[in-house]
């Protein structure tokens, strides 16, 4: 007999509502995560786009408050980092670094983590100026000039978010226009301490030992510059975490699960939700939908068993 029922690989707002959903329909359910209250959103600011929260919602309180409700529908919520997921009978085998469990039916959820620029010394300099969170380093920044790389929606919130910081932001977007919510652009097009720079490039990072400059070159005219910054704050994409599911489902071109629409894959039993299937929108909300998707899914799929 499995020691669950369900299981849920990822602490975000997929899996934090997956765990819900399944814990809801009566199901005995564990999410394994080694923080569990939200994934990325811990470090954004304000999410604005989630229903409900007409004035938004820190992703520090929203992560939580999922949490609690999982909890007291009967989830279990585990701080553990999952290491291994293997078919076992008609069951399936999850290893975290401490210890195995078993359970009938396994969501992963394990989102995305952050895209780097492919820069020689990206990763010697992370932490050293370069950052993925302004709402971590911008008050480090306080009074200074810093660069903001990318034109998506977590760019943008980004870059408005450093503008409470009192710090100066070059904006930096390979494309013509931003590819984010119009909602962000035009109050970033609007703000007095951004300045633009659209098709245009980071080729290099500057400074000994730290971030004390970009090298950028224009894309239209082909001209290179340098600017001056005491930091760089990335956001030109995510990398979905399927590290887990190598070799075992099929995954698309950009390394992401292939589900159909009630987030089941090719093996019975197994599910993927939010950032981490192929087709995911990329948002706070449409993640929540995935996992109480999938967890109806999988009650439906041990129903039937």
């Amino acid at each position: 007999m499995a020691d669950y029922e369900i299981a849920v690989v990822g602490g975000g707002p997929a899996g934090l509502t997956a765990a819900l959903f399944a814990a809801r329909h009566g199901r005995s359910t564990v999410l394994l995560d080694p923080l569990g209250m939200g994934g990325a959103i811990l470090n954004t600011e304000r999410i604005e786009d989630f229903p409900g929260f007409p004035e938004g919602v820190p992703g520090f309180d929203l992560g939580p408050r999922v949490q609690e409700q999982a909890t007291s529908a009967g989830a279990t919520v585990e701080p553990a980092e999952v290491a291994d997921l293997e078919r076992r009978g008609d069951g399936w085998c999850v290893a975290t670094e401490s210890r195995e469990l078993t359970a009938a039916a396994v969501i992963v959820a394990t989102g995305t983590s952050a895209r780097r620029l492919g820069l020689p010394r990206e990763a010697e300099l992370e932490g050293k100026g370069l950052s993925h969170c302004a709402s971590c380093d911008g008050p480090l920044f306080r009074g200074q000039t810093v660069a903001m790389v990318g034109g998506g929606d977590s760019a943008l919130l980004e870059t408005l978010e450093l503008g409470g910081h009192d710090v100066q932001v070059v904006l930096v977007d390979s494309e013509a226009a931003f590819s984010g919510q119009d909602t962000y652009a035009r109050r970033v097009l609007a703000s007095s301490y951004v300045r633009v720079r659209q098709r245009t490039v980071v080729e290099e990072l500057l400074g000994d030992g730290r971030i004390e400059g970009l090298r950028l070159r224009d894309l239209a005219s082909g001209e290179p510059s340098a600017v001056e910054v005491a930091g760089v704050f990335v956001h030109v994409g995510r990398v979905p975490n399927t590290e887990l599911l190598d070799g075992l489902v099929a995954l698309d071109d950009g390394r992401r699960v292939v589900t159909d629409t009630w987030m089941r894959t090719e093996l019975p039993g197994l599910f993927a939700a939010g950032d981490v299937r192929a087709d995911s929108p990329g948002q706070a909300v449409t993640a929540a939908g995935d996992g109480a998707t999938a967890a109806i899914a999988a009650h439906r799929y041990l129903a039937g068993r």
